[in-house]
């Protein structure tokens, strides 16, 4: 019984196709998905790079913290 189904599906002839328009609209998709994860990663890349690298506090971080220590 596999064996026949196999033969069929082999055999059998497509019930669809793809028209020209296809290729271009798929390319759009492609494009269109790269630069979004492209936007994300830019409008993100701050948490990103702390996410990746070593706990070091801001200098701006550092800074604040140095005036409100003066202050008092």
């Amino acid at each position: 019984m596999f064996f026949s189904t196999i033969l069929l599906t082999i055999n059998s002839k497509p019930l669809a196709y793809l028209d020209p328009g296809t290729g271009s609209f798929l390319l759009q998709l492609l494009l269109a998905g790269l630069l979004a994860a492209g936007l994300v990663v830019r409008l993100f890349w701050n948490r990103i790079k702390k996410l990746f690298s070593k706990s070091k506090p801001d200098e701006t971080e550092a800074e604040t913290e140095g005036d409100d220590e003066d202050a008092k």
